[in-house]
């Protein structure tokens, strides 16, 4: 169908050339035995007969064809056989005027014309008709592929939603006990990092995947919360080398991650806590910690990490690998 999808009159032209000469086929092969039996005088006048003849048809395939193709577009089969019909049926009457015209007499316009007329009257209304359900097809499954791109949007939206809250009263808890502590200039410093963090989050729901280096460059504002919170307890190890930033991931892959991290582990001075976020040899980025668990479980909605495997499924067709030795906790995002 791919020669149909883009017609042009040249494209048009040229399969009507080749369909008249499949359509005057058994004139060409009696050709040679009625020129045996003809005077030479008689040759010019027949071999020109001859090229009226399929000239005519391919003027008529090319007219039908570009009627049924370019003109007529919602009709059912028999509307669109009853008009090529009459435009065939017109087209024998003329053919058969100019050659009495051109013979002075109706002879050898019997079954075998009929025949040739019919089956481009038949070809012209299948071409045409095929084409239009093609185009009906391929028209419902560019809606089809629309609504499941809408779909995939509404689904990554909501998820990156659900993050949005449960960042946000994670950071008014960290927010609360540095007024608590009075430490003005960290709470300033914590204030101003929060608003960067939250500009990013609030602009997500206008992307899918972003750049590892946008995605890095919040990690950097989220990391010195996290510092200011945590009084250097929690450090980040980033090995990410400068030609790879370009490599694109889900956004806001990284913060559930980190959060979890806070979460689950005990960070104090005793319990250091390094963040290592790395390339690996597969270009997967790799989220690394030690587990430091709290004597008492967080309680949470254990959302974090499905939530996150879910949107790397819908955006990019891939799997998170998730590792737990008991030492170290680990997560492998594949990049794209």
């Amino acid at each position: 169908m791919k020669i149909l999808d883009n017609y042009s009159s040249l494209k048009l032209m040229l399969i009507s050339l080749v369909s008249a000469i499949f359509i005057v086929y058994p004139n060409i092969a009696c050709l040679p035995w009625e020129l045996t039996f003809l005077d030479e005088s008689k040759h010019a006048h027949h071999l020109t007969f001859f090229f009226i003849r399929y000239a005519f048809f391919v003027v008529l395939i090319w007219g039908l064809l570009s009627y049924n193709l370019k003109k007529i577009k919602d009709l059912s089969f028999k509307g669109r056989s009853i008009r090529t019909l009459l435009i065939t049926s017109v087209a024998y009457g003329l053919f058969v005027l100019i050659m009495y015209l051109w013979n002075g007499k109706i002879h050898g316009f019997g079954s075998m014309v009929l025949f040739q007329f019919f089956v481009v009257f038949i070809v012209c209304v299948f071409v045409g008709h095929v084409f239009m359900m093609y185009n009906v097809q391929r028209k419902k499954e560019q809606e089809i592929e629309q609504l499941r791109i809408e779909n995939l949007q509404s689904r990554c939206d909501a998820l990156a939603n659900q993050i949005n809250p449960h960042f946000f009263f994670n950071s008014l808890n960290s927010l609360t006990a540095l007024i608590r502590k009075k430490e003005d200039e960290n709470t300033l410093a914590f204030v101003s990092k929060l608003s960067d963090v939250f500009r990013y989050i609030l602009q997500s729901d206008k992307k899918g995947l972003v750049t590892l280096k946008e995605e890095l460059e919040f990690v950097e504002a989220f990391r010195y919360m996290m510092e200011v919170r945590f009084a250097n307890k929690l450090e980040f190890n980033i090995e990410v080398d400068k030609d790879k930033l370009g490599l694109k991931i889900p956004v806001l892959s990284l913060l559930p991650l980190i959060d979890n991290i806070v979460i689950h582990n005990t960070i104090d001075t005793q319990h250091k806590m390094e963040v290592t976020i790395r390339l690996n040899e597969l270009s997967e980025l790799v989220v690394s910690n030690p587990l430091y668990p709290k004597l008492t479980p967080s309680v949470t909605n254990g959302t974090g990490l499905q939530n996150l495997e879910n949107r790397f499924v819908l955006l990019m067709n891939k799997q998170i690998r998730v590792e737990d030795d008991g030492k170290t906790f680990t997560v492998y995002l594949p990049l794209k």
